[in-house]
């Protein structure tokens, strides 16, 4: 019977994954046509006009569009690998492979002690729930180096850094991942210094092959405020009492332009801000760690950003459903509810993109209404998140097991201990020291 329901608990979600993912690849491919625009434009003609410039040796220098660092080249270039594919169909092709691994590193977690299966599922559930827009841009493959990056701390710190490092020089987000690793210890500095050593190295690296590799700088600080954002809502409303600014094409997204909106850009900014100031807080107020710190602080601060942003295009979802199948997969987890409402506003961002977005644009009712429903899931999320992290490394919870679970903690994070809770997302382990000889 055991070996029975192991197998049962593999091949069942790879089951699913499978079912869902053909779906998924049936609207990429135009097959099965969803309505609203065609999300595998940004593939086809941007990814691939992108390709062309890269391959020169140059990043795309005069396109305001190109916002991304120096490394996202290679996920850009990587449809090379395929040569005997078109460059959209090598692209899905590498997306699902990328897919795939992380279902492959949540199956694996599932199945240590003080696990469960239950991440797998998340993933299965949310990457379906976003539908085509989730292969039809580059975030999958950053998301899979994020999740090997969480689950490789439980025994490699450094390669653990590493991939933290590459993969906010694929996209930024990833150097959240920090937010939970401690300051002090052999093992955090071991990360930190990874990390550290591996951005400067690769920026180097690209910055001597290639002008223009920080060019992306500038084109972010630029954006404005995107008609999907939290503080999009305010010119939605006000579009029906007379306000006369308008959408347009800016910086590759439809943004709002006219009266109130640098000050609406400038609110967003100071609540990201604000956000970090929490984050700082709550840091140096830790008294407990737990076997989910690392990844429930690395949830938390990204649900933070993501709704706070000037931007929240739909593929960010992505970041948050996979750092919250992280959370999930570690029995000792308490971001249930908030990855279940991340998971619910998920599934109204495909309303809202692409099926809706005609409606969002034009900011009909009912384009309002999906906004407000998504974003607001989003607030609610991070409110109960941001809680749920402050209250379990308190230290005074019904977790706490006394001052031996407090001293076990604080010895981890020193280093002393075998395998630090905020960095291996594992409980600590008892010492397995020889007892010193008797006298």
């Amino acid at each position: 019977m055991t070996s029975i329901s192991r197998a049962r608990g593999v091949w069942l979600p790879v089951a699913a994954w499978a079912l869902t993912r053909a779906m998924v690849l049936l609207c990429v491919l135009r097959v099965l046509v969803l309505p609203g625009p065609d999300v595998t434009t940004d593939v086809s003609v941007i990814y691939q006009g992108w390709f062309e410039v890269l391959k020169t040796g140059t990043f795309p220098l005069n396109d305001v569009t190109w916002q991304y660092p120096p490394a996202a080249a290679l996920a850009i270039l990587s449809p090379g690998l395929l040569p005997f594919l078109d460059y959209a169909p090598a692209f899905y092709t590498l997306i699902m492979v990328a897919d795939a691994a992380t279902l492959a590193l949540l199956l694996r977690a599932g199945r240590r002690a003080d696990h469960r299966p239950a991440g797998a599922w998340v993933w299965i559930a949310g990457v379906a729930l976003l539908g085509p827009t989730a292969y039809a841009r580059y975030d999958l493959m950053v998301t899979a180096v994020a999740v090997a990056a969480l689950f490789a701390a439980v025994r490699r710190p450094r390669v653990a850094g590493a991939l933290i490092a590459f993969g906010a020089l694929l996209k930024v987000w990833p150097a959240l991942l920090l937010t939970g690793a401690a300051l002090r210890g052999r093992r955090a500095r071991a990360l930190w210094w990874s990390a550290a050593g591996t951005v400067a190295a690769v920026t180097l690296l690209f910055v001597t092959a290639a002008p223009g590799a920080l060019a992306f700088l500038t084109f972010q600080r630029d954006r404005g405020t995107e008609v999907e954002s939290l503080g999009a809502l305010v010119f939605h409303v006000a579009r029906h009492y007379g306000w006369d600014g308008q959408v347009l094409l800016n910086y590759g997204s439809l943004e709002f332009l006219g009266p109130g909106v640098p000050f609406v850009s400038t609110v967003a900014l100071t609540l990201s801000l604000a956000a970090v100031g929490w984050l700082f807080l709550w840091r140096v107020r830790v008294r407990e760690l737990r076997p989910a710190t690392l990844c429930e602080a690395a949830f938390t601060a990204t649900l933070l950003f993501t709704t706070t942003s000037r931007v929240i295009s739909p593929q960010y979802m992505l970041w948050l459903v996979a750092l919250g199948a992280v959370c999930v997969t570690v029995r000792a987890g308490r971001q249930t509810l908030p990855v279940v409402l991340v998971l619910l506003a998920t599934g109204v961002t495909l309303l809202e993109f692409p099926v809706g977005f005609a409606q969002v644009v034009a900011s009909d009712p009912w384009g309002i209404a999906l906004l407000a429903v998504r974003n607001g899931l989003l607030v609610a999320a991070s409110l109960i998140a941001c809680r749920r992290l402050w209250v379990s490394t308190r230290g005074d919870g019904q977790e706490r097991t006394g001052t031996v679970g407090v001293v076990r903690a604080r010895r981890a994070v020193d280093g002393t201990a075998a395998a630090p809770p905020e960095l291996t997302g594992t409980a600590p382990q008892p010492r397995t020291d020889p007892a010193p000889p008797t006298p």
